[in-house]
């Protein structure tokens, strides 16, 4: 029991007023935090837009001309297409599987995603660029310009993947170092050759498609091993 003096007031010191109320629900987050959901959800919504501003650049034969023949001859823009949504996807795969082990994201995770996006975005038009150059006489700078997209899409995928496994704290309790580490290492053979196809557009432009072609389809299927051999 408190002491009372004689002016009727308790010898405690000011107490307070909210001490021992419910917090009805308050989310207590550091500073830097923010949630994880919206970077998920805002990143899914950029690569769906890329991937269907993809489609929209095959176009459809007239029809007073023959289909297949037609078809044949837009062989370039199918060829964009398949590169370009296997990539998208394929980086897809990836930052899914990454963000899978997060917890939740800060400021830097968010700014190193939004330039991963400024990339992926503008891969539509780079594509366009490329196909519709192929048999132009300056197709090995459009070749190359597709090339070096791609290539800066995948660093900054690198990035956003190597600064989640530094930052300890943004990845869920029970996640083995090794398993990040294993992640970020898969992403440096899709680089190298990314690489080596840029440099091989300068001379022989139709060969770096092809590789453009092996360095995605590498980019989807090694993160999809990589989680059945774990399964097993």
């Amino acid at each position: 029991m408190p002491c009372m003096e004689p002016d009727g007031h308790s010898d405690e010191g000011p107490t307070d007023r909210s001490a021992g109320r419910p917090d009805h629900g308050r989310i207590h987050r550091a500073p830097d935090v923010l949630p994880l959901d919206r970077f998920n959800a805002f990143t899914d919504g950029v690569f769906a837009i890329a991937i269907t501003l993809l489609v929209l650049e095959l176009t459809v034969p007239p029809v007073d001309v023959r289909l297949l023949p037609a078809l044949a001859d837009e062989w370039q823009e199918f060829l964009g297409y398949l590169i370009s949504f296997v990539f998208i996807g394929g980086i897809w795969v990836n930052h899914a599987g990454m963000t899978k082990l997060m917890r939740q994201a800060d400021t830097r995770a968010y700014g190193i995603d939004l330039l991963m996006l400024l990339f992926v975005a503008v891969l539509p038009f780079s594509t366009n660029l490329m196909v519709t150059r192929i048999s132009a006489p300056d197709v090995e700078a459009a070749v190359v310009i597709y090339g070096v997209n791609v290539l800066l899409a995948s660093l900054a995928l690198s990035l956003l993947m190597f600064y989640i496994a530094s930052e300890r704290s943004l990845v869920l309790d029970g996640v083995a170092d090794e398993t990040l580490e294993a992640k970020v290492r898969q992403r440096w053979l899709v680089i190298a050759l990314n690489v080596v196809a840029i440099g091989v557009a300068i001379v022989l432009p139709l060969a770096a498609v092809g590789l453009y072609l092996v360095t995605t389809i590498l980019g989807i299927a090694l993160p999809l091993v990589h989680l059945r051999r774990r399964r097993h």
